[in-house]
């Protein structure tokens, strides 16, 4: 411990020794240091806050979905774009000095890097710009500034409120065109399809369609069938009735007897048959027996009356010549049927190539069919869109907080730099003292001296000074003192300096 307090005391008698040459490596450094400090401009910062509106009611009842977000999100990010701060700096005092594109350039590179858009909530955005020109005074960087900001937000409501008409036009436009080219194309298909049909009518619809077509035909000739053989069954039935329904039935003077009684048993089989009654059935198993005995004995009766129309007859007669006409209709109509099927059947195994080239133009028909439909819904929608973001403006724009006018630089924190400055001025300067004594070959305590030698030391004399000697040490240290002070006396004017330029930015 002994050891480093006398290399510490050492060290420092070492500095103080050479403390005009401390002094005068610190007075260099802070006065080239405040130099570099004081030609740093000054930089301001302007914010202003917006409040834009995403709800749009009228988007809403009109079904069309908003975009307002992606449009806030495409502002957000092409705002800072180098076409809009070229426009910022055409538009404020900035662009007064450049005269070349590469001077254009690099300002729009450098204001890029001072201009930030945040999106603070939802509807809340915050635009922040720095600047600040050794050129100008800091009363003209901090208005610069704040035109700055206002530039944006005039760039801002331009391209939210006014950007969007001429974009609808052009975008109307151009889907103008697009659907007259898919017009002439579905045209030239269309025209192409009817000539095919016309061609091959039986290939009308395609491979599917055909399939389809003849299946429904020979569902139909399946019940055309099913029809005929019901309408047979029915003019079968009728024939039997006819044929046991006898013309004539006897007159008025031949009531009673075998032959009233024949014409009363085959009254009553015709009656059986007509319920539905089969041969088999033991009801007119015992009629038609009843019937074949009165026909013996009314045979063998006597008397020659003349007989009258049998009415039942004649109906039978005209319910058979109705069922006829029936049963010839139904089979015409399943002749027909046949030979439809026949030759659809033959025509789609025949000519199996056409019917894939009717399905090729089909196809292409119904792909730039369904690419027209889209393209006019999709031309519908814009249409409607554009007439609400035309007429009733979907982003609702309001400045909260207008652009605010800088009243301190945020930059650089000159008197932290100017402090910084002393300190690493007496730093240096008491390291370049320290560095110099150790270049000496000197010793400032008698160990050094005997640790260097390796040989005892006795003893050590103490420096012994005149009057006149001790007035001139006691002259420089007020000299030293005094440099020492105005050093000090120096960063306390520049201090109060930038103290007081601050305030008068306002």
């Amino acid at each position: 411990m002994t050891n480093i307090f006398d290399e510490l005391r050492a060290a420092l008698f070492s500095v103080w020794h050479r403390r005009w040459l401390a002094l005068a490596v610190a007075w260099g450094l802070c006065l080239l240091g405040w130099l570099a400090v004081a030609m740093v401009p000054n930089s301001y910062e302007s914010k202003a806050r917006i409040f834009v509106q995403l709800d749009d009611m009228l988007a809403d009842v009109t079904g069309v979905p908003s975009n307002t977000k992606r449009d806030i999100e495409r502002v957000q990010q092409t705002l800072t774009s180098a076409v809009n701060l070229e426009k910022v700096i055409r538009g404020t005092p900035m662009g007064a000095d450049i005269s070349s594109p590469k001077e254009m350039e690099a300002a729009v590179l450098s204001l890029g890097k001072k201009i930030k858009v945040e999106n603070d909530k939802d509807n809340l955005f915050t635009i922040t710009a720095t600047y600040g020109s050794g050129s100008n005074s800091d009363a003209a960087n901090a208005k610069i500034a704040q035109a700055i900001v206002q530039k944006l937000i005039d760039l801002f409501r331009e391209e939210n409120l006014s950007g969007n008409r001429g974009q609808v036009n052009q975008s109307m436009d151009f889907m103008d065109q697009q659907l007259a080219a898919r017009q002439k194309e579905l045209d030239v298909a269309q025209q192409k399809k009817l000539a095919y049909e016309a061609q091959n009518p039986s290939l009308a619809g395609g491979a599917g369609a055909a399939a389809q077509k003849l299946e429904s035909m020979r569902a139909e000739l399946r019940g055309v069938d099913a029809d005929l053989s019901a309408a047979q069954s029915a003019l079968a039935a009728i024939n039997g009735q006819i044929a046991g329904t006898p013309r004539t039935i006897a007159g008025s003077g031949s009531v009673g007897g075998a032959r009233g009684a024949l014409a009363d048993a085959q009254a009553q089989l015709s009656s059986l048959r007509a319920r539905g009654l089969t041969e088999n059935h033991p009801d007119v198993i015992a009629a038609r027996n009843t019937v074949n005995a009165l026909r013996s004995a009314a045979a063998t009766e006597g008397g020659g009356q003349v007989g009258m129309p049998n009415p039942a007859y004649t109906s039978l007669e005209s319910i058979r010549a109705e069922r006829q006409a029936n049963v010839q209709s139904l089979s015409a109509r399943r002749a027909a049927l046949q030979a439809e099927v026949s030759m659809l059947t033959a025509q789609q195994f025949s000519n199996p190539a056409a019917a894939a080239e009717y399905q090729q133009i089909v196809r292409d028909y119904e792909v730039l069919k369904t690419k027209y439909d889209e393209l006019a819904r999709q031309r519908e929608e814009l249409k409607i869109r554009g007439s609400v973001e035309t007429e009733h403006n979907a982003v609702k724009f309001q400045v909260i907080d207008p652009p605010t006018t800088p009243r301190s630089p945020i930059a650089p924190n000159r008197p932290l730099l100017l402090f910084g400055v002393l300190f690493v001025g007496l730093g240096a300067g008491t390291a370049a003292a320290f560095a110099f004594s150790q270049l000496r070959s000197t010793f400032a305590t008698t160990g050094k001296l005997e640790k260097a030698l390796g040989l005892p030391v006795l003893g050590s004399i103490t420096q012994v000074m005149t009057e006149s000697a001790r007035q001139v040490r006691a002259k420089r240290l007020r000299y030293f003192y005094a440099a020492s002070a105005a050093l000090g006396g120096v960063f306390a004017i520049l201090l109060t300096i930038e103290i007081v330029q601050r305030g008068m930015v306002a």
